[in-house]
């Protein structure tokens, strides 16, 4: 976390209270347990971590220390590899006591499995996160549970068919204002750049385009600022400016508050709120205008090209909360997800140049050179194997959503972890919180070997992963913009590499431990800066 909690004395009285009777109701709720049930099905408690301290705060602690140095991710393995050692055996799943309640962690295939799919309906995201997320990202898809959320993904689905994902000519209008960015000096090398950065403003313009049939440019706002000709992009950058802004401010707070479980309305600050509220302003903007479109005699389609995700939706749904619920669920995932991917996989290149060298070579083979590009398309794209391969070691490695978690809707089962060997089911009762880990689970190397910390796109070949390799979920609530994500960083990577044959780490860009800025999303901590050498032909 990045603040520490300043609470007055009547707060700290009242959290005092609520934690007494929260922990008294959470023991007789365990007591309650069917322990008769509980044997019949062979069960047994999960090993516990012992370093939590009173009531779990030395926990919050080590979260505090660890978010604050952006090595989160590196501190779910380490406690991970500490339970191992404790109980002498791969300890993938795990007790936890965070502010009083007991909380179960798993990195585990079978447990995510069991969560995710076969055993998908005793377990759902929960109150919780509901509660939590709902204020910055209002009731969506990634706050739904049952009815609403099949509601929800029934609305969504027809916007991700591969008609609409593959429109590769709006990509190139925003990837051509990337490449108008990264201008060549004289030796042929780009200025050193923070490429991170222009990422997410190549994500967001053409996130927004997609969604609300209108990009806010915001790479023509920053190509007009560098020329100090600010002109008819400079509304659109204000508001695009504080939109994003204000959107990741929202996110990290989301951060801090999911670290505090049931407790996470402790963390509401001032920022918070007005985050909210700029965030809701910027949205209903679109819907109102998508409303009034949608019920004009004129909506004619002058100048308007390709699929409007918004007006599409507008057809379907005439409710504004909804409309804007829906439109932010998906704004995060396409273009916070796209960007970290490509972010993070030009952080592995820097560090694996001969990684660079073959994935170039393949890419102007199959795809042909910058100005003479041929069959890029979206089956082409998905053909390139080498490509995947680095896309999808580039997920392994470093998954843009490393953790997440279910919450139990009755008494049920987890089907690996308890006993002193790990090998029993885990007896859970109703309301329970499962954290799982995607990113501790990828780097196991009893399950992907001895060089799982390591990037090697051809560990891919040839392999069918399972539910060992989860970057985009799995189950009925698999990501249903996967596909989206990987055409975009897929079609953005081919131009790029086209372009440009060589690469160069800024100066200082391989100082330090690779770290991480974890929100919602997950992105290198360390913007990624380099510098591009545009090829000759």
């Amino acid at each position: 976390m990045h603040a520490s909690f300043l609470l007055p004395i009547w707060a700290l009285v009242a959290f005092a209270i609520y934690k007494l009777v929260s922990v008294v109701t959470e023991k007789r709720r365990h007591s309650a347990h069917p322990t008769v049930k509980a044997k019949e099905l062979g069960c047994q408690d999960a090993a516990f971590y012992p370093n939590g301290g009173f009531l779990g705060f030395k926990s919050i602690k080590e979260m505090q220390a660890a978010d604050k140095a952006k090595l989160f991710p590196d501190f779910m393995i380490k406690r991970q590899d500490f339970m191992s050692g404790l109980t002498g055996r791969v300890c993938s799943t795990f007790r936890i006591s965070l502010l009083g309640q007991t909380m179960y962690f798993t990195s585990d295939p079978k447990n995510i499995q069991a969560m995710l799919a076969t055993q998908f309906a005793d377990y759902d995201l929960g109150p919780v996160r509901r509660a939590n997320m709902s204020q910055t990202l209002g009731n969506g898809i990634f706050v739904q549970d049952g009815k609403q959320w099949e509601h929800s993904r029934a609305l969504l689905r027809p916007s991700f068919v591969r008609e609409q994902i593959s429109d590769l000519e709006l990509e190139e209008r925003h990837v051509q204002n990337l490449i108008d960015v990264l201008k060549p000096q004289q030796d042929g090398w780009t200025a050193e750049t923070e490429i991170q950065t222009l990422f997410f403003r190549l994500t967001i313009d053409s996130a927004t385009e997609f969604l609300f049939g209108e990009s806010v440019d915001s790479q023509l706002v920053e190509a007009d600022s560098a020329l100090r000709t600010p002109g008819k992009h400079a509304k659109r950058a204000t508001d695009e400016l504080a939109f994003s802004k204000n959107f990741d401010s929202a996110q990290r707070h989301m951060a801090q508050r999911f670290r505090l479980g049931d407790m996470y309305w402790v963390h509401n600050p001032k920022e918070y709120k007005e985050n909210n509220r700029i965030i809701d302003e910027f949205v209903k903007h679109y819907v109102n205008l998508a409303l009034k479109k949608s019920t004009s005699e004129k909506k004619a389609e002058e100048g308007r090209h390709g699929y409007v995700f918004l007006e599409a939706l507008a057809e379907q749904t005439r409710d504004p909360k909804e409309l804007a619920a829906q439109l932010l669920n998906i704004l995060l995932a396409g273009r916070d997800t796209t960007a970290s991917l490509l972010s993070w996989l030009f952080n592995q290149l820097l560090r694996h140049p001969a990684v660079f060298a073959t994935l170039r070579a393949t890419v102007v083979e199959t795809f042909g050179t910058y100005d003479d590009p041929r069959d890029i398309t979206f089956a082409t794209l998905k053909g390139c194997q080498y490509l995947q391969y680095c896309l999808s070691e580039t997920l392994r490695l470093w998954t843009v959503v490393p953790g997440n978690s279910r919450r139990t809707n009755k008494p049920t089962t987890l089907p690996r972890g308890g006993g002193p060997k790990g090998e029993d089911p885990i007896y859970l009762p109703a309301q329970v919180e499962v954290n799982y880990s995607i990113h501790v689970m990828q780097r196991r190397k009893d399950l992907w070997g001895e060089d799982a910390d390591e990037f090697k796109p051809e560990r891919f070949q040839g392999r069918r992963p399972g539910w060992e390799y989860l970057p985009f979920n799995g189950g009925p609530r698999i990501c249903i913009g996967q596909q989206f994500a990987l055409t975009e960083a897929s079609y953005v990577v081919v131009r790029l590499l086209q372009k440009f044959d060589r690469i160069m780490p800024g100066a200082h860009e391989l100082e330090g431990p690779i770290t991480s800025n974890l929100t919602l999303t997950n992105s290198p901590g360390k913007p990624v800066t380099l510098r591009l050498h545009e090829a000759k032909a």
